[in-house]
This record gives C-alpha cells, sequence and structure tokens, in this order.
C-alpha cells in the first residue's frame, strides 16, 4: 500500500534506488539517462522514477535535506516497497586537499554527532558503514568508466549554518584532523543506519560542490545538472 509520503503501488519501485537531496536532481537523471522513466511519486514535490540503465531495472528519488528526510523516506523504500540497495548520490563540501570540486567521493563510512540512531533504535555508535558489496559494485563501475575516486569517512551534519566556527582549530578541521573525516553532508549516517536496522544494502557516492580549504564553490544549477560522472558511476554498478 502506498504510504504517507509515496503514492507509488507495489512492483513500481525497483529493488535498486539512486538518491540525490534534490527531487530536481531526480527528475534531471531519469530524464537524461533512463529508458522509459516513469513517474511513481510527486507527494510533496519528492520525485521518483522508475526506468530502465543497461537493460537494468532502476529508481531515482529525491530524498530532501538531513538526516529526518532521508530517514523518512528510505526507511518507506526498505520496509514497504521491497528495495534491497539504496544509493544516496548528492553533493559535499571538502575538508581537505584530496577532494577538490567537482571529485567524486565513495564514503567508506558516516560520522555525525546526530541522535538520529539513538532515538530511532537505541543505536550509540558515532560512525557507521556502508555495504561493502554497494561500495565494490560502485569501484568496480567507477574504474570500467575511469572516474577516479576519493575514498574516506565523510562527516553526515545536522547543522549547515554553524555559529561557533571561528575557534582555531576550526570544527571541520578538527573533524578532519580527529575523526578523518574528507568531506560533510547531511544524510548518508541515516541512510546507513536505515540500512543496517533492516537487513538492507546502502551506499554513498558524492561529488565536491565547495571546499573549506580553496573556498570555491558550485552553483545550484551546477549542483542539478552537472555531476554527471557520479550519476554515471552510481547508474553503472551491477548488483
Amino acid at each position: 500500500m502506498p504510504t504517507p509520503h509515496n503514492r507509488a503501488e507495489n512492483g513500481q519501485i525497483a529493488k535498486t534506488v539512486l538518491m540525490p537531496g534534490d527531487p530536481l536532481r531526480a527528475k534531471f537523471i531519469a530524464e537524461t539517462f533512463l529508458e522509459h522513466p516513469v513517474l511513481f511519486n510527486d507527494v510533496r514535490g519528492m520525485l521518483g522514477y522508475t526506468g530502465t540503465y543497461g537493460g537494468r531495472p532502476v529508481s531515482v528519488m529525491g530524498s530532501g535535506m538531513g538526516m529526518p528526510s532521508i530517514g523518512i523516506y528510505s526507511y518507506e523504500l526498505f520496509s514497504r516497497y521491497g528495495v534491497e540497495n539504496i544509493i544516496r548520490i548528492g553533493s559535499a563540501g571538502s575538508y581537505t586537499e584530496r577532494a577538490k570540486v567537482y571529485d567524486v567521493v565513495l564514503a567508506t563510512g558516516a560520522y555525525s554527532e546526530s541522535s538520529f540512531a539513538r532515538t530511532m533504535s537505541g543505536c550509540t555508535a558515532d560512525t557507521l558503514a556502508p555495504s561493502g558489496e554497494l561500495c565494490a559494485a560502485l569501484r568496480a563501475s567507477a574504474a570500467k568508466l575511469g572516474v577516479p575516486l576519493v575514498e574516506g569517512v565523510i562527516h553526515s551534519s545536522d547543522v549547515f549554518y554553524r555559529h561557533d566556527d571561528r575557534q582555531d582549530p576550526a570544527y571541520w578541521e578538527l573533524l578532519r584532523d580527529e575523526k578523518g573525516c574528507v568531506a560533510v553532508e547531511m544524510e548518508s549516517f541515516a541512510l546507513f543506519h536505515n540500512a543496517a536496522v533492516l537487513g538492507k544494502r546502502a551506499a554513498c557516492l558524492v561529488t565536491i560542490s565547495d571546499s573549506f580549504v580553496s573556498h570555491q564553490e558550485t552553483t545550484p544549477e551546477e549542483r542539478q545538472t552537472s555531476f554527471t560522472a557520479m550519476m554515471k558511476v552510481a547508474l553503472g554498478a551491477e548488483l
């Protein structure tokens, strides 16, 4: 049965779902890369499509911004619609010179100060791991396409704007140096947690959209339509 946030019927969503934060990025991916894409959801403007890529069924759906949002959508996809794999494809801010603007980063873990996992299931870990199987498929896809990957732990933050970052070293520098975080985004910790709780698979592939080190940044339009290397790697992962 449809959920409060998704009007899809059973069978309309593929076993593998790509989840960008921006629903318009989901629309771009569906219309640019999928064969015969069909809209299965537009509740609250959170667009979701199913089509085929290389003859394989695949769905793409927005997750919204932040852990509460992706927490809702990913939980419903996993628990109500038979989805087995969710690959988050998003943007991130770099904490290191190793990850430059437009580089593609594969998350080997997600560190967070969030209470999401503790509140949801009593999990007290501050770093959660993605699916090794999904990460291996993404590495193989990237190698086939000739797309270099930067790998490392990412910081999943509940906060976009900080008011206490004038200290020296800055908060992001401490996370880089003490936790090994290479970049920051806002969703993967919750996605990895939901996958673990429900016995599913999740991974995260992000493109660097701005840098805390170089202070370079991309425009909203570039984030929506220009991160095609990441999109192709995710679509090419054979599961």
